[in-house]
């Protein structure tokens, strides 16, 4: 086959799309991003590697590599500094609030901020604990995490026992802070896998708050949908 033929033929490389995961405040001239390496075995056993993501994990820091890029408007809405926040992003969904905790830690040094309860889930705590330390220090010594200043940090490791565990089952846990901060007129932002997560995620909420409302489960959802109609409920998921 001629090689103007298969150019012909080839479809071109689709843009990836990636949260930036830094806050413009902190890095004013970088944008950080979190990026999984995509590998996996075939029904055939063969081993497949992404295309992009592999690319960009072989590239040497000290070289300098010229990268198309566009920057986007996200789906999940910077928050202000005194707006209380319920987030829950397992794997690299954490990527969006990584920035949202960078930013709000800043803003704590010249002002009062509200609190943040942040949900986090991996497969395993010494395998894939993405910026562990970083997590750990903001919510340790009165840090935007801690539960000193009503927010928290509470992380399910999904294979390190035998039933799993995910998210929604550590925010049950904690279904009386979800519900103390939601009343206080907390909003909620879910960023992650959109399989199985976002659902789940959503009937946890539900189910909380049912229970600590004491109303049905119909009007929980009801209510939950209210929020969301007022800009206090973001979802931003992909496959």
């Amino acid at each position: 086959m001629p090689f103007e033929w298969l150019v012909q033929l080839v479809p071109p490389l689709k843009t990836r799309a990636f949260s930036i995961s830094s806050s413009q405040s902190v890095h004013p001239n970088q944008v950080h991003l979190t990026v999984n390496v995509v590998s996996w075995t075939t029904p055939y056993k063969r081993k497949r590697k992404g295309l992009c993501s592999t690319w960009l994990a072989t590239l040497d820091p000290q070289n300098a590599i010229y990268i198309p890029g566009w920057i986007h408007k996200g789906s999940l809405p910077p928050p202000s500094p005194l707006l209380p926040l319920i987030l829950v992003g397992p794997g690299t969904g954490c990527a969006p609030f990584h920035g949202f905790v960078e930013e709000r830690a800043l803003q704590s040094k010249t002002s009062s901020t509200a609190p943040i309860i942040f949900f986090f889930g991996c497969r395993n705590e010494d395998g894939d604990f993405l910026y562990r330390d970083f997590w750990l220090s903001h919510s340790q010594n009165d840090g935007v995490l801690s539960e000193a200043r009503g927010g928290g940090f509470y992380v399910a490791f999904s294979r390190d026992q035998p039933q799993k565990v995910y998210v929604q089952h550590k925010m049950r846990e904690q279904s009386g802070r979800i519900w103390n901060l939601l009343d206080e007129g907390a909003a909620i932002y879910i960023a992650g896998s959109s399989t199985k997560m976002p659902a789940d995620v959503s009937s946890a909420l539900e189910e909380i708050v049912s229970k600590e409302s004491g109303i049905t489960k119909e009007n929980a959802v009801r209510w939950l949908r209210g929020l969301e109609k007022c800009g206090k409920y973001h979802i931003e998921a992909w496959s």
